[in-house]
């Protein structure tokens, strides 16, 4: 397993500007055109994409292609973990209020972070 130990600040800052352009697009469709267009902004891999881009720039090149694939292969576990919580949010919120709901779909994120986890690495997935 490749741990990336080096972090630079440019690649911090890409984060920071991918991550908050996201959240700005998705405030801004989602006032203009709705919620469900906002929505797909917010899914925007920006923090997956700029974590590419840190492997590229800080791996050696020898190392490149194994580290994103691990990568990718978290970001896999990381989305469809996020798929999960915004069905469990769509289901909670309106029973529970926004405060209860939203705090039981994230116990439901965290649960399935864990569980695909689990499962991803007992099948070998490159996780």
């Amino acid at each position: 397993m490749l741990i990336m130990s080096n972090f630079s600040v440019s690649a911090l800052l890409l984060r920071f500007v991918l991550g908050g352009l996201a959240v700005v697009l998705s405030t801004l469709t989602a006032r203009w055109i709705g919620g469900k267009a906002g929505g797909i902004f917010a899914a925007f891999p920006a923090v997956y994409l700029a974590a590419l881009l840190g492997v590229i720039l800080l791996v050696p090149a020898q190392q490149a292609v194994s580290a994103v694939r691990s990568v990718s292969a978290g970001a896999l576990v990381g989305m469809t973990s996020d798929i999960i919580c915004a069905i469990a949010a769509i289901y909670f919120i309106p029973k529970k209020g926004w405060a209860k709901g939203l705090f039981m779909a994230l116990i439901v994120w965290a649960v399935a972070v864990v569980v695909l986890y689990t499962i991803s690495f007992t099948l070998g997935l490159g996780v």
